[in-house]
């Protein structure tokens, strides 16, 4: 095994020289130490079959989702693919609305742990996969900064995040993506492995407490801006077919690039659940789920006020 580090700032390696379809116990923990020290790792070349890819990410821990198709079209029965769906479409929507920074399933009750993409196909030119350093992002902000929004949390939501990114207002359904609930995270994160404070910030995040609503779209907004302004906290994968991406949700953001939507972009995906002892926020049955949909309700009320003035 070879770990390659991708910068001189601990955010990101390269690991090449083995299988991992056939990892020891060995071989995993040297892996998961390097997840852990540089937040996400490149596997190329490993082309992953989608019960390979299943059979690495429950190392982790337990799945949320395994190999689906974070895809513009879909496995068929007989080993095909789909039409490409259309720009218009609900799945494509729902991935042009990750070309905006975030971290994933912060708009469940229990945030994701990490994730796994493979690329099965890849556009000529655009799909790249961008990766930003939240640990590098909170140690860098001003001390005035730090003092502001420690104690600080927003509010997560896809049903937000659809809506103030594209304008975009899907269905409302118990169990989809857009579910209705929002749920409350800390601005500030203690990775609860490392120890290290990062930034939990991203598209999804709306609606501060104890601030105007002006005042948190402009802070939440300047903290994102402030991340990924230096070039040495992001990362930007050129994908090749049969390349594995690993990263740690606690601890990065990361966002698809555009490309030519009439060309196929297959990437298969597998998502680990969070721990739920450090990534739970509340369930939708607790007391402070109905705090959550007030403040989605009020939020998605004045996104669209906004939109009819416009």
């Amino acid at each position: 095994m070879q770990i390659d580090p991708l910068s001189a700032h601990d955010f990101g390696a390269r690991i090449s020289g083995i299988a991992l379809s056939q990892l020891d116990e060995q071989g995993f923990k040297a892996i998961y130490g390097a997840f852990l020290k540089y937040g996400f790792i490149v596997f190329p070349d490993q082309a992953l079959t989608e019960a390979e890819q299943i059979t690495f990410g429950e190392r982790f821990g337990v799945l949320e989702f395994g190999a689906l198709p974070l895809a513009n079209q879909i496995k068929l029965d007989d080993g095909g693919y789909s039409e490409i769906f259309p720009v218009a479409s609900q799945r494509m929507q729902t991935n042009l609305g990750n070309e905006a920074w975030h971290t994933d399933s912060t708009y469940w009750p229990v945030s994701s742990k990490c994730a796994l993409l493979t690329a099965v196909k890849v556009p000529g030119r655009g799909g790249e996969t961008e990766l930003a350093d939240l640990r590098a992002g909170y140690r860098f902000l001003p001390d005035a900064m730090k003092a502001r929004i420690s104690g600080l949390s927003a509010y997560h939501s896809t049903q937000y995040s659809q809506a103030n990114d594209l304008g975009h207002y899907p269905d409302q359904r118990t169990g989809s993506l857009y579910h209705g609930e929002a749920y409350l995270r800390p601005l500030v994160k203690v990775h609860p492995e490392t120890g290290v404070l990062n930034l939990f910030i991203g598209r999804h995040a709306f609606g501060i407490p104890g601030l105007s609503r002006a005042e948190s779209r402009v802070l939440l907004r300047d903290l994102v801006d402030f991340v990924v302004s230096d070039p040495a906290r992001v990362y930007q994968h050129q994908w090749r077919v049969g390349d594995t991406l690993l990263w740690d949700n606690r601890a990065l953001l990361h966002r698809a690039r555009p490309y030519d939507y009439a060309q196929p972009r297959v990437l298969i995906g597998t998502r680990v659940a969070g721990d739920v002892s450090t990534e739970l926020a509340y369930y939708d049955s607790d007391p402070e789920a109905e705090a959550g949909r007030a403040a989605l309700k009020r939020e998605l009320t004045a996104l669209r006020s906004q939109s009819e003035k416009t």
